[in-house]
């Protein structure tokens, strides 16, 4: 009886003493939680919770065109998780999320054990909520503080918000490795497929990398990500979640996780980058994180078309000079086999694809063919007809060597070489280009940019030469001096005396003689004439009669900067510097009948959730608007001032600008049209698009007539040397630039013109762009018309004389004096053109 009553005592005691743990537990955390929960965040951030997304740039018709940022995240809904994802990240990380309120207390059990033998805090004991509160507001150190704040805000957490709500923040805030955070972007990088197109094997990788992204990367540690994949499959099976065949299938899956880059649309890095400036300038670099998409202008068939284009346009004027040799050789040094074969594999791992060209290794040389390694580890013979027999070596840009008899005299075992694939596909020889090419295409209405392509491959040098590259225009810009000319009173039949002049000129470096390319001369030639066939001399006569100071001035309203036009009769030839871009936007007036548009890329931008934050709203040529009253007068309309214009590198800045009258959020519905200024009358413009219609029909552009159209207008240039090779033209809907040569100014080589290098890359272009578009023609302005003029003189024509030729005139400026027997089309005492034309 007294051992029972001792037992009795002890037990009392033991009660008294866990009563008193208790207790002062419970009046510690009722402590503890008096003074946190005062300065603790609000849960309600949760519900409107603004996940870290980049800038996506898209095309005008929503393809994916670019994306920056630090994070690659895609934000799902709770309706648009897998199931077997939420089995499978549930029994990794908490199994009994359902069933408590924010903390488990046998996790907690198990994370004090875990104190008690170490003697510090250790990770795990954290539920999903636990781990949501912990993302979302407070730090990863290891501290009591830290975790009693991270119990107390998962317990209001569960208070508030939805054990789905709960869900949905947790898998898209996790970082699981390789820049990708959350569960979308995870299935994206590692399987380059959306998680609702993941199996089991997969979803059960993903859900294994919450715990240590590092440690059980696939990519960077196949075993042990493994190993925890089957970890997971396995509790799923305990969990009764799937069954056992379910079970046995997936842990023997194979490991299939690689990394997949970004799935853009369309790559357009050019395109991507510029855009990227604009909303930088707008928002600062806060834009990488907020979610902002950008909506450009660029139309995607098109711009892969040039793309392809300017490509296409490169290897062909590169195959013309012959084959350089491989990039590289890696000589062998009496490595064995499988160490050369290896290192192979790295160094095509390591090179990237330029322009489509594919780098490959020759690992043997027969008598003529190769054989070759690709960078898949696979191997092809390059045989003699694949580009072998046809690659002469390149001497100079104006000679090649002869072609070679054998495979050994193109390459050697160890050669780092590239290949193309033609349109029968197969693989041809091929090399990465030195010259570098461009390409802009507007819709000459609003000065939108259709396409632009700023090189070869934006991976080999980032310069846009669509924007940045300010290059020698040549011939291209002597439509402006002519346009000039026919407001001034000159005529499509002016004649003007294609003839040598010498100039002694300060300004001009002492004594210049102009030259024709053909070193020809046609003696006294009509305007049109002298446009389609390019003749130097005339240029220069129009423009010394003319005056450099008026003609600058008119020019000026096109949009060049005035001030960097040089102030001497080279501007004829076109010897100051203009990019693409400011070539096109030059060619757009001509396309539209008259008006000056300002080229744009972005025509919106929208924040994460679609609002719109900026809304373009571009001059409109709209010639027949309601809205476009009687034009200022031609003579009023200002031309563009030296501040007026930013320096070429800075073009892209130029384009972020937004226009004074551009909209910001909310966007109207219908803003207010913008009408482009008129700075030509409808009848000059009229008269220098028939006159470039001509080029194309029977001048240096006549090769745009394989389109098999009318409607084509547009002129070649060419510089000294030749260095710089151009062609822009239109039709009324569109209009294009292509600019060809080297960055360091190298010739291109003889017979190297606008026609025969540029020009390819636009009728590539433009035979795409306009199929299935009918033909558009300018209808006749009223004050036009018709005289039936002598081919020789330009003279109004006699009833039935041979030799007469149909023209048009401005009313007030067509002949009235009728040709005379035995003129022959010089200059008579009569002649009312000014007499130093002759």
């Amino acid at each position: 009886m007294e051992k029972i009553s001792k037992n009795y005592r002890k037990l009392r005691l033991l009660g008294w003493f866990v009563l008193a743990g208790f207790s002062a537990t419970a009046l510690s955390m009722g402590g503890l939680y008096l003074y946190l929960s005062p300065k603790l965040p609000s849960v309600e951030s949760l519900k409107q919770v603004k996940f870290q997304t980049p800038l996506r740039v898209y095309s005008a018709n929503g393809k994916l065109i670019g994306e920056f940022g630090e994070k690659r995240r895609s934000p799902v809904r709770y309706d648009q998780i897998p199931q077997a994802y939420i089995d499978a990240i549930l029994a990794a990380e908490d199994d009994q999320f359902y069933k408590h309120h924010g903390v488990s207390i046998k996790g907690l059990l198990r994370a004090a054990s875990q104190i008690l033998q170490t003697g510090q805090i250790q990770g795990g004991g954290s539920t999903i909520t636990m781990q949501v509160a912990r993302n979302f507001f407070l730090t990863f150190d290891q501290t009591f503080l830290r975790k009693a704040n991270e119990i107390l805000l998962a317990i209001k957490i569960e208070n508030e918000l939805t054990k789905q709500e709960i869900l949905e923040l947790y898998v898209n805030k996790i970082y699981l490795g390789n820049r990708a955070y959350g569960i979308e972007a995870a299935a994206q990088v590692y399987y380059g497929k959306s998680i609702d197109q993941l199996d089991l094997p997969e979803l059960a990788m993903i859900a294994g990398l919450p715990k240590a992204p590092s440690r059980f990367n696939p990519i960077a540690n196949p075993p042990r990500a493994t190993i925890r994949r089957n970890w997971i499959i396995g509790r799923m099976l305990e969990l009764g979640k799937i069954t056992q065949t379910e079970h046995d299938a997936a842990i023997n899956a194979p490991l299939t996780a690689r990394f997949h880059a970004l799935a853009l649309d369309l790559s357009s890095p050019y395109v991507a980058e510029m855009a990227r400036q604009q909303v930088l300038e707008f928002y600062g670099e806060d834009a990488y994180g907020d979610g902002l998409k950008v909506y450009t202008t660029i139309d995607t068939r098109l711009q892969a078309t040039a793309q392809q284009a300017v490509v296409n346009g490169l290897l062909t004027y590169d195959n013309r000079h012959g084959y350089r040799g491989p990039e590289k050789n890696f000589a062998s040094d009496n490595t064995d086999a499988e160490s050369l074969r290896l290192r192979y594999v790295e160094e095509l791992a390591r090179t990237p694809h330029l322009g489509g060209l594919m780098p490959a290794i020759v690992l043997s040389v027969a008598e003529q063919s190769a054989n070759l390694l690709l960078p898949d580890g696979t191997e092809t013979t390059l045989d003699w007809e694949q580009g072998l027999a046809t690659a002469q070596r390149f001497i100079n840009e104006n000679r090649v060597g002869r072609e070679p008899s054998k495979a050994s005299q193109v390459v050697t075992p160890g050669d780092l070489i590239r290949l193309r694939t033609d349109a029968e596909g197969q693989l041809q020889l091929a090399q990465v280009p030195n010259a570098q090419a461009a390409f802009v295409a507007l819709n000459p209405e609003d000065g939108a940019i259709v396409s632009l392509v700023g090189g070869f491959d934006f991976r080999q040098s980032h310069f846009n030469r669509a924007i940045q590259a300010e290059r020698q225009p040549g011939s291209s810009f002597k439509p402006f001096i002519y346009t000039a000319a026919l407001e001034s009173g000159f005529t499509p039949a002016t004649l003007i005396n294609d003839a040598p002049i010498v100039f002694e000129d300060a300004s001009l470096e002492g004594t210049w003689r102009p030259e024709n390319d053909s070193g020809q001369f046609l003696g006294p030639t009509r305007m049109r004439q002298a446009l389609y066939q390019s003749r130097n001399l005339v240029s220069i006569r129009i423009l010394r009669t003319m005056g450099i100071g008026n003609t600058i001035e008119k020019l000026g309203r096109f949009g060049f900067d005035t001030s960097k036009l040089p102030k001497d009769l080279s501007l004829a030839l076109g010897s100051h510097a203009l990019t693409p871009l400011q070539i096109a936007t030059g060619y757009a007036v001509f396309a539209n009948g008259g008006y000056r548009v300002e080229p744009y890329l972005v025509q919106r931008i929208t924040d994460a959730n679609d609002l719109i934050l900026y809304q373009e709203n571009p001059l409109l040529a709209c010639r027949d608007c309601p809205e476009r009253q009687p034009s200022t007068p031609l003579e009023d309309a200002a031309p563009v001032q030296e501040n007026d214009v930013q320096e070429a590198e800075d073009l892209a800045t130029l384009l972020a600008q937004p226009a004074a009258t551009a909209t910001q959020a909310p966007a109207p519905t219908a803003p207010e049209v913008r009408l482009a200024p008129q700075i030509l009358d409808e009848r000059d413009a009229f008269l220098i698009d028939s006159m470039l219609r001509d080029v194309v029909k029977r001048g240096t552009g006549r090769k745009a007539m394989a389109l098999g159209r009318t409607d084509l207008a547009g002129k070649t240039g060419t510089t000294n040397g030749p260095r710089d090779a151009w062609f822009s033209g239109y039709n009324h809907s569109l209009v294009a630039t292509a600019w060809l040569g080297f960055d360091q100014n190298f010739d291109l080589g003889r017979n190297e013109y606008g026609g025969s290098a540029a020009l390819p890359i636009w009728i590539d272009y433009m035979a795409v762009a306009l199929q299935g578009v009918p033909e558009s023609h300018r209808r006749q302005p009223e004050g036009i018309i018709t005289v039936r003029i002598d081919a020789k003189t330009g003279k109004r024509a006699q009833p039935g004389s041979n030799g007469a030729i149909f023209e048009i005139f401005k009313a007030e400026n067509a002949p009235s004096e009728v040709q005379t027997a035995g003129d022959e089309g010089t200059a008579d005492d009569d002649e009312t053109l000014p007499e130093e034309l002759f």
